[in-house]
C-alpha cells in the first residue's frame, strides 16, 4: 500500500477514535432523564414517580424530570415513550392499564411486549371488597352466597370500566360462578360515595380508599385481593384464604424504557430505583398512601408483565370486556 494511502487510513482511524471516545466516555446518563406519567398530576402514579425522581437525580448525577402526559386511557403518554430514543433518558411510569389495554382495546399504536424494556416494579396496593354495613353479609363467603341466591340483583362499584378493579371483580365472578352487575364510576371517590349512600351494594377500590370509612364503621371490608394480608387491614382475610387460592390482583405501579435500551442502562436504572424505594423517607411516603415498595429486577418485572397480560386477556375475553 502506498505511504500516502497508509497515512490517509491512519488519519481516518485517528479521526474516528477521536470522535468515538467522547461518546463512549459520556456513558449513561449524559443529560436529564424524563419520566413520563400518562396520568394528570396528583394521582398515585404521579406521586410515586416524584418520590423516586429526587433520589434518582442524586444517584444518577442528572436532573430527573416528571412529565405528565395524560389522555386516551394512558395511550398518549405510553406512545410517546414507545417512540422515544432507546437510550435510557426517557422512561414511562406504567400501571395496571399497561397490561389491560391490550385486552380491552381493539387497536393500540404500540405493542406492550415488543416496544418496551421493563425496568422494575415500583409499588403495589391491594384492592378490597367492601360493603355498606346495612347489607346482611359479614364475609366474602356470605356475599357470594347472597349473590348466588339473587343472580344479577346485586351491584358492585369500581372507579371505571376497564380498570384493574373491574377486571379483578370479573375474575372473581368467573371463579365463583356468580352474577353481580358492574356499575362503573368516574373514579374511586364517587364509587365509595355510592356504596356509602346505599346506591350500590358492593365496592372494589384500593385499600387506602376504604380505610378511613372502615375505621369509622361506615364500610365493612370483606377481603383483600393480594396473596398476603394488607398491613392496613391485618384482620381482613385475602380472597385466596376465603377459598380461591389462584386469585390475586392489586393496583401496581412500574417503570419501563423504550425497547432497545442497552441492558446495562436498564440494569443501572433498576438498581438505582430499587435503592430509592428502600430509603426511609420513600418507605414512609408510600406507607401514607397505603402502598408498599415492590422493587424487582428487569427479568422479574418482565415475567410479572407477561403474567398480567395473560391473566387480563383471559378475564376480558371470558367476561366480554371492551372499552372501545
Amino acid at each position: 500500500m502506498p505511504v500516502s494511502s497508509c497515512c490517509a487510513a491512519a488519519g481516518a482511524l485517528s479521526l474516528f477514535a477521536a470522535l468515538a471516545a467522547p461518546l463512549h466516555a459520556q456513558g449513561f446518563p449524559s443529560k436529564p432523564v424524563r419520566i413520563v406519567v400518562p396520568f394528570p398530576a396528583g394521582g398515585t402514579g404521579d406521586i410515586v414517580a416524584r418520590m423516586v425522581a429526587g433520589p434518582l437525580s442524586k444517584s444518577l448525577g442528572q436532573a430527573v424530570i416528571v412529565d405528565n402526559r395524560a389522555g386516551a386511557g394512558t395511550v398518549i403518554g405510553t406512545e410517546i415513550v414507545a417512540r422515544a430514543a432507546p437510550d435510557g433518558h426517557t422512561l414511562l411510569t406504567v400501571f395496571n392499564s399497561f397490561t389491560i389495554n391490550p385486552a380491552v382495546r381493539s387497536k393500540l399504536p404500540y405493542d406492550t411486549e415488543k416496544d418496551f424494556a421493563p425496568i422494575t416494579l415500583l409499588a403495589q396496593v391491594p384492592f378490597v371488597y367492601a360493603v355498606n354495613p346495612s347489607l346482611p353479609v359479614k364475609s366474602l363467603k356470605e356475599l357470594l352466597a347472597l349473590a348466588r341466591s339473587k343472580p344479577g340483583a346485586l351491584t358492585y362499584a369500581t372507579p371505571g370500566p376497564g380498570t384493574g378493579q373491574h377486571l379483578a371483580a370479573e375474575m372473581l365472578k368467573l371463579m365463583a360462578g356468580v352474577d353481580i352487575t358492574h356499575i362503573p364510576y368516574q373514579g374511586a371517590a364517587p364509587a365509595v360515595s355510592a356504596v356509602l349512600g346505599g346506591h350500590t351494594a358492593v365496592l372494589l377500590v384500593n385499600v387506602s380508599d376504604v380505610t378511613p370509612y372502615s375505621t369509622a364503621g361506615r364500610l365493612r371490608p370483606l377481603a383483600v385481593t393480594t396473596r398476603e394480608r394488607s398491613a392496613a387491614m391485618k384482620d381482613v382475610p385475602t380472597v385466596a384464604e376465603v377459598g380461591f387460592p389462584d386469585y390475586e390482583s392489586a393496583l401496581w405501579v412500574g417503570m419501563v424504557a423504550p425497547a432497545g435500551t442497552p441492558r446495562d442502562t436498564v440494569a443501572k436504572l433498576s438498581s438505582e430505583t430499587g435503592r430509592a424505594l428502600r430509603l426511609p423517607e420513600v418507605v414512609t411516603g408510600l406507607d401514607k398512601l397505603g402502598l408498599a415498595g415492590a422493587p424487582r429486577t428487569p427479568e422479574q418485572f418482565t415475567a410479572f408483565i407477561r403474567d398480567e397480560l395473560q391473566r387480563n386477556e383471559s378475564t376480558a375475553r371470558k367476561a366480554n370486556i371492551r372499552v372501545d
